[in-house]
């Protein structure tokens, strides 16, 4: 007789036990780790842990878009926003500063794929742009993970990146640039060597792909 795998659902909410394990895990392994109600609760909380005139890079993200938190950080003149910069300058001339603003930015926003109920935390990019910065580059991380990415381990975490996720931001970026996305870069980050400078701030509602 064969054992089957239960199945995981990519799309649904996980429940509250399975959150607070989550947490556990991961402040096991030396993340900062919030546990928030819902998309309110993370743009406010994200204010709050961003320093006024700090050089803040957002790494593209659906869950930003969705919250407000991209436009909170990329239109006024509250931080150093360095998509903006980036997108003035030209990519034949200038990609050389381009790399760097967006390697080792003061702070770096964003969203990862999936969360393991282990501690691990896996992000995925078509273009590259924010593996940098999310490895270490950024001298602080932070997070927004919805409910439904708590998956229950790194198998689980590439099945749903390239079963669920990837199939969505495909359809999103053949729509925006007319080619779709790919997984160019895998990261999967077992422990925070920023010494409590990664803040995974989950919620309890699902949000983003």
């Amino acid at each position: 007789m064969t054992t089957r795998t239960p199945a995981v659902s990519f799309t649904e909410p996980s429940p509250a036990g399975r959150l607070e394990r989550t947490a556990a895990a991961l402040t096991g392994r030396g993340f900062t780790v919030e546990i928030l109600d819902d998309t309110a609760a993370a743009r406010a909380r994200v204010r709050e842990l961003l320093p006024e005139h700090a050089r803040v890079f957002t790494g593209a993200s659906e869950t930003l878009r969705l919250s407000g938190i991209d436009d909170d950080i990329n239109t006024g003149d509250r931080y150093e926003a360095v998509k903006p910069l980036v997108l003035a300058m030209d990519r034949a001339t200038e990609a050389d500063g381009i790399r760097r603003l967006v390697a080792v930015p003061d702070v770096v926003v964003g969203s990862v794929v999936a969360v393991t109920e282990t501690g691990s935390v896996v992000a995925a990019s078509g273009s590259g742009s924010q593996i940098p910065a999310y490895a270490g580059g950024a001298g602080r991380a932070i997070w927004v993970v919805g409910a439904q990415k708590i998956v229950p381990d790194l198998d689980t975490a590439l099945r749903r990146l390239v079963e669920h996720a990837l199939p969505l931001e495909s359809a999103r970026a053949m729509e925006v640039y007319g080619q779709p996305s790919a997984v160019s870069q895998l990261l999967v980050l077992n422990a925070d060597t920023r010494r409590g400078g990664s803040v995974v701030l989950l919620l309890r509602e699902a949000v983003g792909f």
